[in-house]
């Protein structure tokens, strides 16, 4: 009895429920007036969500570079359907949605940040329930509304949709015994935001992973606020059989497709 106490009562600092009525940060415990309009826009009127310890969204205090802000989002939540990546302050706050299907639940990734901001992490577990984390990455701003390097020079026309690709075997072993993996993908594309005069937005919009036997290992969508030449880092309980072949597509409908032996 006393164990099952001692449990219960983990599992309650772990996870929390969205505040009580009359509470204008709806339970936020970064006090954001911008909470319950992200959720509401981005999740549903009527979804449940939890502020979860579980969900972890790792960044820099401070943003050197307000256009490569790195980030990694990471849980050991069971049965995880989709991981959604939200930014309060920034003029286009949807960053990504990830649907891990045979991948491990996590990402790395940069993107633009405008001012400073909580960065979250919202997880839809198999019984529709969201979890929600996140950090606060303090900047000077700037990064969704400044032209990218390749953009300014004019060099994106020569490797637009290029693809290059790696994959790395971990130290840690699954339960049977196969190597975990991890797989780095670079897309170069310059990831116009379309808040730069002249520049309407041009983003790469849709990635798949498959493996050698044609099993869709993750669908990634992405959106504006995802850095220029985009890299993504996926990890895997054990190493998928190869090549893996990265198939996508862009809001102009251009093609992306590419292997990684």
């Amino acid at each position: 009895m006393l164990r099952r106490q001692l449990l219960a009562g983990m599992a309650g600092l772990l996870a929390w429920p969205a505040g009580a009525a009359g509470d204008p940060f709806d339970g936020d415990p970064f006090k954001s007036f911008q909470w319950p309009e992200l959720k509401k826009e981005f999740l549903g009127a009527k979804a449940r969500t939890v502020f979860d310890a579980r969900v972890k969204v790792q960044g820099p205090a401070f943003a050197e570079d307000p256009m490569n802000v790195p980030i990694t989002v990471s849980t050991d939540l069971p049965g995880v359907q989709r991981i959604v990546v939200l930014v309060d302050r920034n003029p286009i706050r949807k960053v990504l949605e990830l649907q891990p299907l045979a991948a491990q639940p996590a990402v790395s990734f940069r993107f633009k940040l405008e001012q400073a901001s909580p960065v979250r992490a919202v997880v839809q577990t198999a019984d529709g329930l969201w979890h929600v984390g996140g950090t606060l990455v303090d900047s000077a701003g700037g990064g969704c509304t400044v032209a990218g390097a390749t953009r300014a020079d004019g060099s994106w026309t020569q490797t637009l949709g290029q693809v290059s690709g790696r994959v790395f075997s971990g130290g840690n072993s699954a339960p049977g015994g196969d190597a975990a993996a991890r797989l780095r993908v670079r897309i170069m594309h310059p990831m116009d935001t379309g808040l730069v005069g002249g520049i309407p937005a041009f983003y790469v919009s849709r990635l798949s992973v498959r493996d050698a036997g044609n099993r869709e290992l993750l669908r990634i969508h992405t959106f504006e606020p995802v850095s220029e030449n985009p890299v993504f880092s996926f990890d895997f309980a054990k190493a998928p059989p190869g090549p893996l072949r990265i198939t996508g597509v862009d809001n102009n409908g251009n093609r992306i497709e590419s292997q990684v032996e």
